[in-house]
């Protein structure tokens, strides 16, 4: 059996024995209470005794930055052994720290992604500062305060800052008293500033200066220390904070709490080399580390925050009257709607609400969302190149890996614009879907529910329009529909798809029947089924009052191609939306995203659903939407209980009354062609009345110049404003 002796800050004083890589440890636990004379003695007495000493908390250097000092008195303790090796965990610290990150970011992808990590302290942790680093570029030091009892003032984690203030800060620190270089649980004898703890999402440092300088309330926050016993998660569990992770390896297999700290696994594995006059070198420690078989300890201090699988989704206002609805923007009202239109475009990703209660009816696996806005509307993100919406879109992606998320949805224009999210998933360490797989299957089971609520008896003798034909629903729309229905026709202002996509589709599909044209025109009048998923602005996607008797228009497009002017001409036809879908669980949005409660959008599903399935993947992305995505999706919605929603026409629920007055409508029209005739051309009539648009955007849309100078001004205060509220 080996036997080492650790030399602890406090006065505690026992043994035990632990079993490590295959041997037995007699670990001596010798308090000197941070008087350096009782440990120069402890360590005399020792010397020869133990095959090493570890001294916990009694530093020979002191290192912050690449700046380095050495203590006056630390550096002098391991004279006081002549034969026993003494170290002060020094040797191995940094690596094992790099390690463990590396382990834990493994075990817990994304824990530390895109974080405010706030080093509590800094110093001596240079291996976990390096490791976080790689993980967030956003790093601050609350060494000034701990050691100082400074304000709200902690060192910036830029690399200069950093090592302009190191210097300074060794100078005060090589002479302090071991206590003060590492603080011990218990009451402060003066508070310290709480405003950096609120801030930061990760404290990392050492677990007695955490408890003793930190703040009673720690709720959400992740813990990243060396070691931390039982009395330390208890304490932390009562602050509320949901993560606490301890680096160093367990010294025992029954054990896995992670108690022990860098000085005695330093310690053991010094006592463990297999020739003790081996050097203790950075490749002597190396070796004996490579041995080491453990995952840091990561534990979840919170109930009810473990075992959830977190997603994020985007989302942006559809028309300016969103933005002019928000609570900090409504008095943008009295103002051109162009002017506010184009300012918006340049308001940063901003994090809005969490989704909570989604949970699997088949797992029970718990999922937890994150809305995150961006300002532009569909028309501003067409208006500007792509890489405009991919920069707002990447940042998005980092908030999303900041809150936890493993994957993040696009939602309406955000997943068309560019190449529907390919270039956004390259760029992301976040996996990303656009969320139109599951679109097209509930697009699909709605699209079939209305028909035959409509009356429709036989679907395999209808007729289908796809308008917006070769874009990417409604592509794989088109093939899906003509494998049911074989009668379709392809509508697309791009005739090179079009053409494309009937080959495609008469290959697949024996027996297909497939129009194309550059507009819907009189083709329209004898659909049984319409679908309309177009980026159209300030034109008529389709004349409503051309359509069938008893028709079923599915709007997928988003915002809208048809406005309810539009389609109260012919009160026979269904306009319904595309298929929403109920989350299974108690969901609560946190935000009013425009459908009733616990009902989302089919992309906003997709993504939730992969968190629920711990598909953290890219799914959906680019133009080429796969039917066999489309179907593996739609069975793993079915597997945890998503359901399609009661279908909805601009906003309300359609009623049994309602579909009984547009059947009885449809059945007349049929019975009667002069009838119909005479409706249609009323309907004609009215609607030249009614302006040319499509996405609640006019045809004609001028933006007064005169307004730019106010707009840039206004622009500022925006940013300025939006800027403040993400902090």
């Amino acid at each position: 059996m080996k036997h080492i002796a650790v030399i602890r800050l406090d006065d505690a004083n026992y043994d035990e024995i632990v079993r490590f890589l295959g041997q037995e440890i007699e670990i001596r636990h010798r308090g000197c209470g941070g008087d350096s004379e009782r440990a120069r003695a402890l360590i005399s007495a020792l010397d020869g005794e133990v095959d090493a000493i570890g001294l916990e908390g009694l530093p020979a250097q002191l290192q912050l930055g690449s700046t380095q000092r050495a203590h006056e008195i630390g550096v002098t303790l391991p004279r006081s052994a002549a034969k026993t090796p003494v170290v002060d965990g020094s040797g191995i610290r940094p690596g094992l720290e790099r390690w463990a990150i590396i382990l834990a970011d493994r075990a817990q992808p994304g824990i530390f992604a895109e974080k405010r990590v706030l080093m509590a302290p800094g110093l001596n942790h240079s291996g976990l500062v390096q490791a976080l680093s790689r993980h967030t570029q956003s790093i601050r030091y609350a060494d000034p305060i701990f050691y100082f009892r400074l304000p709200d003032v902690p060192l910036v984690g830029a690399h200069s800052t950093l090592e302009q203030a190191a210097s300074p800060t060794l100078d005060q620190l090589k002479d302090a008293p071991f206590r003060r270089l590492l603080p011990q649980a218990g009451e402060p004898g003066q508070e310290r500033a709480a405003a950096p703890f609120h801030n930061a999402d990760i404290i990392a440092g050492d677990i007695g200066a955490i408890r003793r300088y930190a703040p009673a309330r720690l709720a959400h926050k992740t813990v990243v220390v060396e070691s931390a016993d039982q009395a330390d998660l208890d304490d932390l569990r009562h602050r509320g904070t949901s993560i606490v992770i301890s680096l160093m390896p367990s010294l025992n297999p029954s054990d896995d709490l992670g108690r022990w700290s860098a000085a005695t696994v330093e310690a053991v594995l010094v006592a463990l080399r297999r020739n003790p006059n081996q050097p203790l070198s950075e490749d002597t420690y190396l070796d004996l580390m490579a041995n080491i078989q453990w995952s840091p300890a990561i534990r979840y201090l919170q109930p009810e925050e473990a075992g959830i699988n977190r997603f994020a989704f985007v989302i942006h206002p559809l028309n300016v009257g969103f933005i002019q609805k928000h609570p900090f923007l409504g008095w943008t009202k009295y103002l051109p709607d162009d002017l506010v239109e184009e300012v918006s475009a340049y308001i940063p990703a901003m994090y809005v609400s969490r989704i909570t209660g989604g949970v699997s009816a088949m797992t029970g696996q718990r999922i937890e969302g994150h809305l995150i806005t961006l300002g532009a509307t569909p028309r501003m993100m067409l208006k500007h190149n792509a890489a405009f919406s991919y920069r707002r879109i990447n940042e998005a992606a980092r908030l999303a890996e900041r809150k936890g998320a493993r994957i993040m949805g696009l939602g309406a224009f955000t997943s068309v614009v560019g190449d529907a999210g390919i270039t956004v998933a390259h760029e992301a360490d976040i996996a990303i879907t656009s969320g139109n797989s599951l679109t097209v299957a509930m697009t699909l089971e709605a699209a079939k529910q209305a028909v035959k609520l409509m009356g429709a008896t036989d679907l395999t003798q209808g007729k289908a329009m796809i308008v917006g034909a070769t874009g990417s629903i409604a592509s794989v729309c088109s093939r899906l529909i003509a494998q049911a229905i074989r009668n379709v026709v392809l509508v697309s202002i791009e005739p090179e798809k079009l053409l494309e996509l009937k080959r495609i589709i008469e290959e697949e599909t024996a027996g297909a029947e497939v129009t194309i044209a550059t507009k819907a025109g009189d083709l329209i009048s004898d659909c049984d089924l319409v679908i309309t998923a177009t980026s159209a602005f300030g034109q008529r996607v389709i004349d409503i009052t051309k359509c069938k008797p008893g028709a079923v228009v599915c709007d997928v497009a988003r915002p809208p191609d048809i406005n309810p002017a539009e389609a109260a001409l012919r009160p026979d036809v269904l306009v319904i939306e595309s298929g929403e879908v109920i989350i299974p669980g108690d969901v609560d949005f946190g935000y009013d995203i425009g459908l009733p409660p616990k009902t989302s959008y089919a992309c906003l599903a997709e993504t939730a659903c992969l968190a629920m399935d711990g598909r953290f993947e890219d799914y959906t992305l680019g133009r080429n939407i796969t039917m066999e995505r489309v179907k593996e999706i739609y069975k793993i919605a079915q597997k945890h209980g998503f359901k399609l929603a009661g279908l909805r026409s601009f906003e309300g629920y359609v009623t049994e009354e309602g579909l009984a007055a547009r059947r009885a409508l449809a059945e007349q029209y049929r019975n009667n062609p002069k009838l119909l005739a005479q409706v249609r051309a009323e309907a004609e009539r009215k609607l030249l009345d009614i302006p040319v648009m499509a996405k609640g955007v006019k045809q004609s849309n001028t933006f007064d110049k005169r307004w730019i100078t106010v707009g840039a001004t206004l622009g500022v205060l925006a940013l300025t404003l939006f800027a403040r509220l993400r902090r």
